[in-house]
């Protein structure tokens, strides 16, 4: 068994399948295994299109743009600023129940974080109302 004759081998299949295709129409010549596409620009004819693609170009997908309120979206922003003033947080409580989130799925997690600090909030508020009337009963 000789190893140049598998070269030979494969040599004439190639030179075989090569004049092969130069038998056939000029429009089957440009269409390549990749459905259609050509892969050199020369092997077009006068007037035909070419799918030219840049390997960086990234088409934008639906939740690729950036959050609104400084990129960290309205949920996490509200749950930030609600130690500040907790009536945020009762707002993107609204927002979680009213599921705000479907539109970007991206908030849910800061609108249920909101949620829950104004359950927590609510809470402490109740405790220590209830503290501070025992005593005048």
């Amino acid at each position: 068994m000789d190893q140049d004759a598998g070269l030979v081998d494969t040599a004439d299949l190639r030179k075989g399948l090569v004049t092969s295709i130069s038998g056939l129409r000029p429009s089957v010549r440009s269409l390549s295994i990749f459905r259609g596409q050509v892969t050199d620009a020369a092997e077009h004819d006068k007037g035909e299109y070419a799918l030219i693609r840049d390997p960086e170009d990234i088409q934008m997908g639906l939740f690729d743009k950036p959050l609104p309120c400084y990129g960290c979206g309205i949920g996490w922003f509200s749950f930030l600023f609600g130690f500040l003033c907790p009536l945020m947080w009762y707002y993107a409580t609204i927002l979680y129940f009213g599921n705000y989130y479907r539109k970007d799925p991206r908030e849910r997690a800061g609108l249920g974080a909101s949620a829950i600090a104004a359950l927590v909030c609510s809470v402490a508020l109740l405790i220590v109302a209830t503290i501070l009337l025992l005593p005048s009963i």
